[in-house]
């Protein structure tokens, strides 16, 4: 067996009866710890009549309560907390745009757990210890940026912890120190190789040979597009502060068929999103997470709300997860129409002369609502007319009716018009109805 399927964990070719005898003990554990030293935890355990004593089995489980957001900022910024202050030895928090932030904390032992677990799927994205990283998630109290460095000290390699923005010097440091890895969001990705065109720089002859994206959803249409244009292979990490950061899911680079959940640390459900009852089994729905192993902060049934399904094993002896397709708070309805912006984006990139650039204007005419939806032209095709632009955009307008269901008006810029992520997630939706 090569040293690609071998993995860097032997737990991650375990048998399904080892590994689900040590989910249940882990489990166990963690609904015990939880219960007794997080007061929301015992509130809500009591309020729903159940008892860390009453799992027997995995199954059991779906008996307990969910945990939200709303359960993290309700309890800030220290109440989720399951030891004492003085031993969490990392505070991070998710951003607080629709409020007060999600505080998440860490021990010692939970960081150790952590940056393995990230060297875990560094190894299975094809790095290798001695590799140069370049590290293009942002630093500070978001979870990507440190939790790439942690991981990939962990495995050997060399940091470059350049964090986002500054996209001219992103492109100078990988043409000068010639790293093999860079981990990004898919989004900010595509701006560093329009960047490399720039500067006159063939994307597909810089160094970098694996690309490990992040942080918010994307097609299979995008990796194809990126690889195509980069010559690196694409594969996908999953991960959120409030369950840990990056590195609860990685992608195999010799399957590309979905992230691969480190089940020794992370028990994930799928749950019906009106529901919340857990659907069968292969269908889509809510992606659940419990932690197994964390003891600053354990999160119990933890509602992610982003969409998605629960595949087999492949490339490791633990369930993959499925594309995330959207997130249920992202969900656009549109004079009754469901929308993602990943079905857009898909639509988009089926037709070659698009950048992968787009955003979707939601606006209020009348009593109706409006989509537009703005995307631009690749270089290359900077020169078309505009009855040539027309004609693609009838096209695009065309897809998105039978596709979707959806009207919309389809505005085709020059290139570089679409606005730029300047760091990191992309900005795919400005919703300009009155609430």
């Amino acid at each position: 067996m090569s040293d690609m399927k071998r993995g860097r964990d032997p737990i991650e070719h375990a048998s399904e009866d080892e590994l689900r005898a040590l989910q249940l003990e882990r489990l166990k554990w963690t609904l015990r710890h939880a219960y007794e030293n997080v007061p929301h935890y015992r509130k809500s355990f009591d309020a729903a009549g159940v008892h860390p004593d009453d799992l027997k089995t995995l199954a059991d489980l779906s008996k307990f309560p969910f945990t939200t957001k709303g359960d993290l900022r309700e309890n800030y910024p220290f109440g989720m907390f399951a030891v004492p202050r003085e031993k969490v030895v990392r505070i991070h928090a998710s951003s607080g745009t629709t409020g007060k932030p999600t505080v998440v904390g860490y021990t010692q032992r939970d960081i150790d757990n952590w940056s393995e677990l990230v060297a875990r799927s560094i190894w299975a994205a094809g790095g290798r210890p001695g590799d140069i990283v370049h590290v293009a998630y942002g630093y500070g109290l978001f979870t990507g940026g440190l939790g790439a460095h942690y991981g990939a000290e962990r495995l050997g390699c060399s940091v470059v912890p350049m964090s986002g923005g500054q996209t001219e010097k992103q492109v100078q440091l990988i043409r000068d120190f010639g790293p093999r890895i860079i981990m990004v969001t898919p989004s900010y990705f595509c701006n560093i190789m329009e960047e490399m065109q720039r500067q006159g720089m063939n994307p597909k002859e810089s160094t970098l040979r694996i690309g490990i994206f992040g942080a918010e959803p994307w097609t299979g249409r995008m990796r194809e597009d990126i690889e195509a244009h980069s010559g690196l292979d694409a594969v996908d990490i999953y991960g959120l502060s409030e369950v840990m950061g990056p590195g609860v899911a990685m992608e195999c680079v010799e399957a590309k068929d979905g992230p691969v959940v480190w089940e020794d640390h992370f028990y994930p459900e799928i749950v019906n999103p009106d529901t919340g009852e857990p659907v069968a089994e292969g269908e889509s729905g809510e992606l659940v997470f419990t932690s197994l192993t964390k003891e600053a902060m354990p999160v119990i049934r933890y509602r992610t709300r982003d969409l998605t399904c629960l595949l087999p094993p492949t490339a490791r002896s633990m369930r993959r997860i499925g594309k995330i397709t959207g997130r249920s708070d992202d969900m656009l309805i549109i004079r009754g129409v469901n929308l993602f912006p990943t079905q857009v984006e898909e639509l988009v990139l089926k037709m070659p002369e698009l950048a992968p650039q787009y955003q979707l204007v939601v606006t209020r005419e009348g009593n109706l609502d409006a989509l537009e939806v703005l995307t631009e032209l690749r270089s290359e095709c900077g020169h078309l007319s505009e009855d040539e632009r027309a004609a693609i955009g009838k096209r695009l307008g065309h897809s998105l009716k039978n596709y979707v269901g959806i009207s919309a008006r389809i505005t085709i810029q020059p290139p570089g018009q679409v606005e730029r992520t300047l760091t990191g997630k992309a900005r795919r939706v400005i919703d300009k109805r009155p609430r």
